[in-house]
């Protein structure tokens, strides 16, 4: 209810925003809304943790969910947990969409093995993600999840899932303790926080030769641990005069525009979500800002641009998630009407292992959380292959530009 209540303040708070923002500038509002129409997020180069451009890697076909066609398997279902309405909605469906096509491809070409899609919706609060863990493990149809997706609910409910011996793939959760817990089901699908900061990092200070950045963090689980590995790697290049900590939630960002204001740096890393991280960009273009705004993967989707408009232009966004490339690219937009998102690529990529895995005969937790152990293959966004903790064994991070 209380998540409710703040969607309905934003949205009566946009809805005035726009109104006297036509109300001030009628004539030239037509051509304000075709250039934030024309406005699209766009990979710009591929980094390691230095900070410097690696070129993608080109070769290897990813695996297809498909299969042989072959397949067959009593009644399963693979879960997905995350947040499909709320704020921060977009993230949790665009990696919902990935594997419901995977799962869409498989089931169309093996009439002998029909494998259901288990959504559940936690809005990515780790309270409501508690409460609903339960309900994933007592299902014995399920064995399998990809989810959830945001860190915090992650942290609340690894040991439920580890307990119960469920296999749990996350597309999207990139704080670095996760794989700190012990947990022998927890599989990261992209390059966590430890890897993403650094390279972020480096990229502003050694790429852009960046000499004074403010660095804010939203108080999450998230964003405090990318924040923290973004601060270690700028060293003093990070002003502690504008070294800010905001709430998920917030709205006005008056107090850290003028923080930022008065260090003048040449950027600001926002570490947390699109929902804030859009009002906060235009605040602070709004008070005079002219530097280059910076976030992650919490930030890294359309919503952002559409939300933040005129004033995402130029934003520079990393992420450890792959472009979309080739046929996933095109089925995933004549199935959703709309383009892969942030993180369609890893759940799409992430289904298609699980599915692989029941198709080799993996029909319990305990098989397919094998199969999963031993995974080695070739997926859209990268090459799959985990460590013992649950990390990948190869993590690069993209940067992306508003354009």
């Amino acid at each position: 209810m209380r998540g409710r209540m703040a969607r309905n303040a934003f949205a009566l708070g946009s809805a005035g925003l726009i109104v006297l923002a036509l109300a001030g500038c009628n004539q030239s509002a037509p051509e304000e809304e075709a250039s934030q129409a024309n406005l699209k997020i766009v990979e710009k180069v591929q980094i390691d943790e230095n900070g410097a451009e690696v070129k993608a890697a080109e070769g290897a076909s990813p695996a297809d969910p498909a299969g042989d066609g072959k397949a067959t398997c009593p009644p399963v279902s693979i879960a997905m947990a995350g947040a499909l309405n709320g704020p921060d909605a977009a993230l949790g469906i665009n990696i919902k969409n990935g594997v419901q096509l995977a799962i869409d491809k498989h089931n169309a070409a093996n009439p002998g093995c029909q494998v259901q899609l288990k959504p559940f919706d936690t809005e990515g609060d780790p309270q409501k993600a508690t409460a609903i863990a339960p309900q994933i493990v007592d299902d014995q149809y399920t064995i399998g999840l990809v989810g959830p997706a945001f860190s915090g609910e992650t942290k609340a409910t690894g040991g439920v899932f580890d307990q119960a011996g469920l296999v749990a793939t996350t597309a999207s959760a990139t704080n670095v303790t996760l794989s700190e817990n012990g947990w022998k089901t927890f599989f990261r699908g992209l390059a966590n926080d430890g890897v993403q900061g650094p390279a972020v990092a480096n990229y502003l200070k050694n790429t852009l030769s960046n000499k004074k950045v403010c660095v804010v963090d939203d108080s999450t689980d998230y964003g405090l641990g990318l924040a923290q590995a973004v601060r270690d790697t700028l060293g003093p290049v990070a002003d502690s005069a504008c070294n800010i900590s905001v709430k998920k939630g917030d709205k006005d960002f008056s107090a850290a525009v003028t923080q930022v204001k008065g260090a003048a740096p040449d950027s600001v890393f926002y570490s947390g979500y699109y929902a804030e991280a859009a009002p906060f960009v235009q605040q602070l273009k709004d008070g005079g800002f002219e530097g280059t705004f910076v976030s992650a993967d919490g930030t890294k989707d359309p919503e952002f641009v559409k939300q933040a408009g005129e004033s995402s232009k130029g934003a520079l966004l990393s992420c450890p998630c792959g472009p979309a490339t080739g046929a996933f690219a095109d089925e995933y937009t004549k199935k959703f009407n709309q383009a892969p998102g942030t993180y369609s690529t890893e759940g799409y990529d992430l289904g298609t292992i699980l599915l692989k895995g029941i198709d080799s005969g993996a029909i319990t937790r305990p098989a397919l959380l094998d199969f999963v152990r031993n995974y080695d293959g070739q997926g859209v966004a990268r090459k799959y292959q985990w460590t013992p903790t649950g990390e990948l064994t190869t993590t690069l991070i993209w940067m992306y530009e508003v354009q």
